[in-house]
């Protein structure tokens, strides 16, 4: 086999330096062999083609191994994808039992706030201008929905989705849990997993019982969903707030400040005065050296 292998490549020899003479005597009548000369493209292409002994078992024709200079990489047959995807955002934050949000490690912001809206998805008119304030603060809110109302609109909950909204459980029929059965208190959450994965698909990973009733089957239900528990620390108290009353906007952001502190977690509503409000709200958070936890940010365990 070896002589074979000698023979071979003698062959292959003689066929490069005919090629070169070919080449060669074609301009200008210059015979001289460059002992530098790179292996023309045929020439490399018959020698990267040849069977190599070892993967044949050792059967086939012996291929000579070129030197590294001779080798011309195969191009992939993959497509090469400049699409880049959007990276993970890192846990930063946990949420403790007071339903703040904690920094993991020093260093990391602790003069933060999250932004909640319970009880829609209402009117596109309000959630989009609730996304468009958002948007011009650079920040992200959880949209706590209710299924019954996504029932009858799913494409205001595409519309949240689509927007970046974070979408929260909120439970289908918005009444108070801590007193109903496992059984009734998982087909609740159970109803709306699998509604927002119908329509997103992507489940929600955070659930707030409505009126902050969940109790020990709405926790136990959440958690076997893989939903973070979480009730609120500040309330923004809009929910008290009468069409007819006046100075709405300066209540709302009262109501907030009087109880602001580090991670604390804003509750507020899809009302027409909160929408109006949001705005000048967050300036005022901004004013105050805040800034906006992205809820994606939040570990889904309570510590």
């Amino acid at each position: 086999m070896k002589n074979v292998g000698k023979q071979t490549a003698v062959l292959l020899l003689a066929t490069f330096l005919l090629v070169s003479c070919s080449n060669n005597s074609g301009n200008g009548g210059n015979a001289a062999i460059q002992t530098n000369q790179q292996p023309t493209a045929a020439a490399t292409s018959v020698i990267s083609t040849l069977p190599d002994q070892e993967e044949n078992g050792g059967e086939g024709t012996l291929s000579p191994q070129p030197s590294p200079s001779a080798v011309v990489p195969a191009a992939s047959s993959a497509p090469q994808s400049t699409e880049l995807k959007p990276a993970e955002v890192p846990l930063l934050y946990h949420m403790n039992k007071n339903y703040d949000i904690i920094p993991n490690e020093a260093g990391t912001p602790k003069k933060v706030v999250l932004l909640t809206f319970d009880d829609g998805p209402k009117e596109a008119g309000m959630i989009n201008s609730l996304l468009d304030t958002l948007d011009k603060h650079n920040a992200k809110a959880i949209f706590f929905v209710n299924g019954y109302r996504v029932k009858e609109h799913p494409e205001l909950l595409k519309l949240i989705h689509d927007r970046g909204g974070i979408i929260g459980n909120h439970s289908w029929d918005h009444i108070v849990l801590k007193d109903k059965s496992y059984a009734a208190v998982r087909k609740q959450l159970e109803d709306v997993q699998n509604l927002v994965k119908e329509i997103t698909g992507e489940v929600p990973h955070f659930f707030r019982p409505p009126f902050g009733a969940g109790g020990e089957e709405g926790k136990k239900v959440a958690a076997e969903y893989g939903m973070l528990f979480m009730n609120w620390s500040v309330g923004s108290l809009d929910w008290e707030m009468k069409e007819q009353e006046t100075g709405k906007t300066q209540k709302l952001i009262k109501n907030v400040t009087d109880q602001l502190h580090s991670g604390s977690n804003i509750l507020m509503h899809e009302l027409p005065w909160t929408v109006e409000g949001l705005d000048t709200l967050l300036s005022t958070l901004e004013s105050k050296g805040y800034s906006f936890v992205d809820p994606q940010s939040i570990e889904l365990k309570m510590r």
